[in-house]
């Protein structure tokens, strides 16, 4: 089961999953607690939920969880109050002396504490906000009562002169009858003070003047600064208010609109000797509820303090036993209820770590019976287990985005690790670009220790994790760069001069001259002397263009060679002789002979129309090809592999189906005892269904409609998919066009007005031109390609990657873990 059974390949690293076991556990209850939190240790083994059927209150560990729940609640309410106070809990490696219940405990205690501390600070916080609106209040109000008192003082100083002059003709008849009106009988007015926010101030008017009916007398004073709201705790701009009226009904309705609009009333006397009196008082309760207050914050910051000095311990101690007590839960209580069962899934190599750790458990926990480690024959189809390190994890993450791979099949990230780079190279092939790229990435590198170790951002935690992935981006990207011998759009004469000249003198200036060649080919990538050119862009388009076709036929030649080695591992001879075989015919036979075509005319320098080629070898293969002949023999090889390419396609189809169903009426008959299941092959998932007397389903119809869209998915998807990989040409000239743009339109235009300052922003618009565009869109977008050539023109020629990933329970995996 998880043995090797085989395959034409030697073992190598990454290339099949690791061989897993089923194993049971049986342990003591006593020690149990032990065990997992040992074998957590190892973090390789993942356990099956035994318990399903199980609510998880029903669970044995359900007390354990639920206690472990509120102790993990406590520990998020103290970084909540840490973060808002400006702490930072201290990162410690040092063990926790302290069991969960003492830390219960501990919890509860400091939790009641901080709540206690924070429940006396609000409320001496909102008692502190109201005297100052007090004081505000006396001030303001204060002002307004002085300046009616001066007022009307002045008026009686006024009135009583005028007394002492002779009455005139203009002294109204009934001043004396008014002014001697029993003082009993005036009208008596009574007031309301207080705060309301400014931007409510004008609504508040209105509707105290409208429910009042006018009877009523406001005015308001503008606080320069916010105010601190009691209630809110938050800062609004306010006006102090006084509103005089008349009469009880009055007061009610300016009451409850006061309520309505938030205005903080506060009580205000007349006399001028008990505002002074009042002032002082309030300013020395201030006093001494500022120094209340700092006292309180001081005594919170040091409790703070003292639970950020150990809150990284407590919190790794918690959600081990949180996750132990998961763990235990998945286990299934034995009859006798002394021991606990428990069935996972663990890599062969790990079985004598898991085992260590089973002994040093009996051992620290005293337990006279020890735990019991065997191994399960099973027919269940394992989880799939890569060991990476920080370099091959970008390209096994990528892989495992399309799809994890099935237990021991062919994992693309062996080829994906050099391939999935050099085709976003062939894409972004620009040395100067990828020296940018690979400055990046070596900052990223030079700052490993220190990166690891913070919470970044999710883009920036992105390009941190696939630094190495980017790393050989950026190689790839210097290589093929040199190739097309292109820095920023602009060439040099890296490896020797030029192999070409111009024809005479009068070329020199004259970049649109043929030229002739009079020295031996440059030795490495494309010669400079082309660009610039007449016929640069014809030149490089063919290039580029053949080159996309030899590599996408070579890539895919690969995926179907990797379809042989699966079929040969599984040992399934039906997928070699009916998948393997017609699908290599029919890819070269059109396609690789292509390859050879191109090929063949760079080699010979023929003139030769290719795609007069193959369009009448299908359209009229018995022509002669004349001027299109590149070899002896060319139009008979035609012949044949056209032949070939059309038997390949009934070979795909038809044998494989009447071969399975012969396969089945032969197990059914006991002339056959070879399982189904060890072929490994898609159709045979149509009949892992068993019936009650345990005989196999099997249904002809599903099975050859199954390989019917197999073969034509393959047939059409071998020229889609050929065509696809144009898209190296297309987007490898896309790049060296926008290149050459930015370089001419903003940097050689900038220099050529001779102006420092038209100089300067050129350089600017060019650079940020540069990392805007071809350093991050371009890159994307070649990144993006390249993923899609993997995983729909690669992958699919032999990748199934219906497996499920191997999750085993391990501490390393906690800081992972959302609370």
């Amino acid at each position: 089961m998880g043995e090797a059974r085989g395959g034409c390949c030697p073992p190598m690293y990454m290339f099949r999953s690791e061989p897993m076991q089923l194993v049971q556990l049986i342990v003591p209850i006593e020690s149990a607690h032990v065990t997992a939190s040992y074998v957590g240790d190892v973090g390789l083994l993942q356990f099956k939920d035994l318990n399903a059927e199980k609510s998880p209150f029903q669970r044995t560990y359900a007390a354990q969880i639920k206690k472990c729940g509120e102790m993990a609640r406590k520990l998020r309410f103290f970084k909540e109050q840490m973060l808002k106070a400006g702490f930072c809990s201290k990162k410690s490696t040092a063990q926790v002396d302290i069991n969960l219940d003492d830390l219960e405990v501990k919890l509860g205690e400091l939790e009641a504490e901080l709540v206690e501390i924070n429940a006396n600070g609000e409320k001496l916080q909102r008692a502190y906000n109201e005297l100052v609106e007090y004081k505000l209040v006396l001030e303001k109000a204060g002002e307004f009562f002085h300046t009616a008192l001066s007022s009307a003082t002045e008026q009686q100083m006024e009135y009583e002169s005028s007394q002492t002059h002779e009455e005139s003709l203009d002294t109204p008849l009934l001043l004396d009858q008014e002014m001697s009106t029993d003082s009993s009988k005036q009208v008596k007015l009574g007031f309301i003070t207080g705060l309301v926010p400014r931007e409510k101030s004008m609504a508040f008017e209105k509707i105290i003047f409208r429910a009042t009916r006018g009877n009523v007398f406001i005015r308001q004073v503008v606080v320069e600064d916010p105010v601190t709201d009691p209630v809110t705790g938050e800062k609004i701009e306010k006006n102090v208010f006084v509103v005089f009226y008349s009469g009880e009904r009055a007061k009610n309705k300016i009451l409850k609109i006061c309520e309505a609009f938030g205005a903080n009333r506060y009580p205000f006397s007349e006399d001028l000797g008990k505002q002074a009196q009042m002032i002082t008082e309030v300013s020395g309760r201030l006093s001494e509820l500022k120094a209340t207050i700092d006292i309180g914050l001081l005594q919170r910051n040091n409790l703070l303090q003292t639970i950020g000095d150990h809150f990284e311990q407590w919190d790794i101690l918690v959600r081990k036993e949180k996750s132990i007590y998961h763990t235990l839960n998945m286990l299934s209580l034995d009859v006798t209820k002394k021991c606990l069962v428990g069935e996972g899934w663990s890599p062969v190599f790990a079985t004598k770590q898991i085992q260590d750790a089973l002994q040093r458990a009996a051992f620290d926990s005293n337990s006279q019976v020890g735990a019991i480690f065997q191994v399960l024959q099973t027919k269940e189809l394992p989880p799939t287990y890569f060991r990476t390190n920080k370099f091959t994890s970008p390209f096994q993450e990528i892989v495992d985005a399309y799809g994890v791979a099935k237990y021991q099949e062919a994992n693309p990230t062996v080829y994906t690790i050099v391939t999935f780079p050099f085709l976003f190279a062939v894409m972004f092939g620009d040395w100067g670009h990828g020296l940018c790229l690979l400055f990046a990435t070596l900052f990223l590198i030079a700052r490993e220790r220190r990166y690891s170790s913070q919470k970044l951002g999710d883009i920036m935690e992105m390009m941190f994790g696939g630094r190495y992935c980017i790393l050989m981006m950026a190689l790839f990207s210097i290589y093929t760069g040199l190739i097309y011998n292109e820095f920023f759009s602009v060439p040099f004469e890296l490896f020797g001069p030029s192999a070409y000249a111009c024809r005479d003198l009068s070329c020199i200036d004259a970049t649109t001259v043929g030229l002739i060649k009079v020295l031996p080919t440059y030795p490495f990538g494309v010669d400079p002397a082309w660009h610039g050119t007449r016929s640069e862009l014809p030149f490089l388009n063919s290039l580029k263009m053949k080159m996309s076709i030899l590599l996408g036929v070579a890539q895919m030649n690969l995926g179907i060679i990797l379809s042989y080695c699966n079929a040969k591992f599984f040992r399934n001879r039906l997928n070699v002789w009916f998948q393997f075989v017609p699908q290599m015919i029919f890819l070269n036979s059109l396609f690789g002979y292509l390859s050879i075509l191109i090929l063949a005319k760079w080699c010979t320098g023929s003139q030769a129309d290719l795609y007069h080629v193959m369009i009448y070898m299908f359209l009229s293969p018995t022509d002669d090809l004349g001027e299109n002949q590149l070899f002896a023999g060319q139009k008979t090889l035609q012949l044949v592999l056209l032949l070939l390419a059309l038997v390949a396609v009934p070979w795909m189809l038809l044998p494989k189906p009447f071969l399975l169903k012969k396969q089945h009426q032969d197990r059914l008959r006991g002339h056959s005892y070879t399982p189904l299941q060890d072929t490994e092959d898609d159709t045979f998932r149509l009949e892992s269904n068993h019936d009650s007397h345990g005989h196999e389903e099997f249904e002809f119809s599903e099975v050859f409609v199954h390989q019917l869209i197999h073969t034509i998915e393959f047939v059409l998807g071998s020229v889609s998919n050929t065509a696809s990989y144009l898209r190296l040409w297309a987007l490898s000239l896309a790049h060296s066009e926008l290149s050459s743009v930015f370089y001419d339109k903003l940097l050689l235009l900038a220099w050529g007005y001779n102006n420092i300052i038209i100089l300067v922003v050129g350089i600017l618009i060019f650079i940020c031109a540069t990392v805007g565009v071809l350093l991050v869109m371009e890159t994307l977008s070649a990144f993006l390609h390249a993923l899609r050539l993997h995983w729909v023109e690669f992958q699919n020629k032999f990748y199934e990657g219906d497996g499920y990933k191997f999750y085993p329970f391990s501490f390393t995996l906690l800081d992972d873990e959302d609370e």
